[in-house]
């Protein structure tokens, strides 16, 4: 039976600790009960544990499908099968202690497989192209279907999913065996490194607002710009690095969206370029947050 859940308090699932009420919550445990949600709300929105996501203080008056309960995975030999909604530090972990190396890197993610496939998270020196064999997916047209490397059209930050209508219900990579030492020690590394340069979950955060453009840092540029002293209503840019933001004293979703677009304008006026958004918003019905958005995504 599906797990639905009326007028959900979103604000505690999502990283930004913000966010109204969802009119309607599925959370599906398999593929099956997946397709069994999305046959009776079929335009429900899908997303994974809303690590990169801004939910509007408003709420949404719509059906969204959380796959946070999507988490098994099999590890035979080489091979790592994993459900959409495993967060990327347990599958990292469980890798590292078959002596298996390749997704060291999602140590430091606090976000599921299904999300790092879909914007294809990568972090020193590591990616998930790299190590990707296929996707299980579903698509409106087509229902469940099976994209390979290629179909995937994986470059930066993106992917086919980005651009098309599928939604990644799992993922298949192959890793390489290498000394559990090794990995451990690059673990650490990558943790540490994250310590160092990115707010730690107890500061509520979205990670990386804005995309790198190409052959740039979106984060040297928004320190280049003064973003560092930015802020709006609750809402800061974290004093470390310029391309995160921190919700320090209870920020609304508008707080954060003006911070937004503060930040993106900056950067537009001393090198005319204009960063796009990593961050995805829920939301729609408010109208200055339709303004602000217009603006961000266009």
């Amino acid at each position: 039976m599906l797990l639905i859940e009326e007028n959900f308090d979103v604000k505690r699932l999502t990283s930004l600790k913000c966010g109204g009420n969802i009119k309607k919550v599925i959370f599906p445990t398999s593929q099956e009960e997946f397709a069994e949600a999305l046959s009776i709300y079929p335009e429900a929105k899908v997303f994974g544990n809303l690590t990169n996501t801004l939910v509007s203080s408003f709420g949404y008056d719509g059906v969204v499908i959380l796959t946070t309960k999507m988490a098994s995975y099999i590890i035979e030999g080489e091979f790592v099968t994993a459900d959409c909604g495993l967060k990327g530090p347990k599958l990292s972990q469980a890798a590292a202690d078959e002596g298996l190396s390749g997704l060291e890197f999602m140590i430091a993610f606090p976000g599921t497989v299904g999300g790092e496939v879909f914007m294809n998270a990568g972090a020193h020196g590591q990616s998930i192209s790299d190590v990707f064999v296929e996707a299980y997916c579903w698509n409106k047209e087509y229902g469940f279907i099976t994209l390979n490397k290629e179909d995937m059209q994986f470059s930066y930050r993106t992917s086919v999913c980005q651009n098309q209508d599928l939604v990644i219900l799992g993922a298949k990579f192959k890793l390489t065996k290498a000394d559990s030492e090794t990995i451990k020690a690059k673990m650490k590394e990558n943790l540490d490194f994250r310590k160092a340069k990115q707010p730690n979950l107890a500061t509520p955060n979205c990670g990386s607002v804005f995309r790198n453009p190409e052959g740039e840092s979106a984060g040297r540029l928004l320190e280049n710009a003064g973003a560092k002293s930015f802020c709006a209503g609750g809402a800061k840019v974290w004093e470390n690095h310029a391309n995160f933001i921190a919700n320090r004293n209870n920020a609304a979703s508008t707080d954060i969206l003006e911070l937004m677009v503060k930040m993106q304008n900056a950067v537009i006026e001393k090198y005319n370029i204009k960063l796009k958004p990593e961050v995805r918003f829920l939301g729609g019905t408010d109208k200055r947050e339709v303004e602000l958005c217009k603006i961000l995504y266009q």
